[in-house]
């Protein structure tokens, strides 16, 4: 296989399961938390790391915002044998019960993206891996976190989820909205691979708040410690499977 023209990797360069967060910079962090770990490539938004977590070998690679340049890092890692996806991330609470810095294990995500609808019908399902959303739920427990599980909303339009739309994903009781898990989900079932997401709030739009619109920084300050939170979980879930 060809070194792939995005990633700039090829067969031998990655491991088996990887965790794609959307961020770069969130590759580090999550390097930073394993017990070794080396950059493989970096390309546009793909900045790829081999790493290694309590024994279990892993690859992380940064996917950039939304669901094309998810689909490519999915696409191209899937070439060059990457089975498992974890991905982990950062969403908008839809439920006004939910507070910034919680977390969300999605059971299914709406496609109210463009992406998948290229591969394959609406209708089509955009669920996990069973054993990939088992493994981050058993993973949350045995760490006494508490988390919410349920199905959430992947959107194209950031700046143009307006509170008709907001309304109507509450009334469905979609828990969180974010914008690439429909197609990681989508495309590695019809690989016959393997997809998770936990994600962790960083605003609600229900109450009105988005991240960045209180602070100089891109994620409130509880935020940002609940990622590694949702970090650790990823990781301890990636030795599970």
């Amino acid at each position: 296989m060809a070194k792939q023209p995005h990633l700039l990797v090829e067969e031998g360069d990655v491991h088996e399961i990887a965790i794609i967060p959307g961020d770069p910079g969130r590759v580090d962090r999550i390097a930073n938390l394993c017990d070794e770990s080396e950059l493989v490539a970096q390309n546009r938004e793909y900045k790829i790391v081999n790493a290694s977590y309590d024994g279990t070998d892993l690859t992380i690679c940064s996917t950039g915002i939304g669901c094309p340049s998810a689909a490519i890092a999915v696409e191209e890692l899937s070439r060059v044998g990457v089975e498992t996806f974890l991905r982990c991330g950062t969403c908008g609470a839809l439920q006004a019960d939910m507070e910034v810095g919680d977390m969300v294990v999605a059971t299914g995500a709406a496609k109210e993206e463009g992406t998948s609808k290229r591969y394959e019908s609406v209708e089509y399902p955009a669920v996990p891996d069973y054993e990939a959303l088992t493994e981050l739920v058993g993973a949350a427990e045995d760490n006494d976190e508490e988390i919410h599980v349920g199905p959430i909303v992947s959107d194209d339009a950031f700046y143009n989820e307006d509170d008709e739309y907001v309304a109507d994903w509450n009334d469905a009781n979609l828990l969180a909205i974010e914008m690439e898990a429909a197609t990681v989900f989508s495309l590695a079932r019809r690989k016959g691979l393997r997809a998770g997401a936990i994600c962790t709030v960083d605003g609600n739009l229900v109450a009105g708040s988005q991240k960045g619109a209180d602070s100089d920084d891109e994620l409130p300050e509880k935020a940002k410690d609940n990622v590694e939170r949702a970090i650790r979980i990823t990781l301890n879930a990636v030795t599970a499977l």
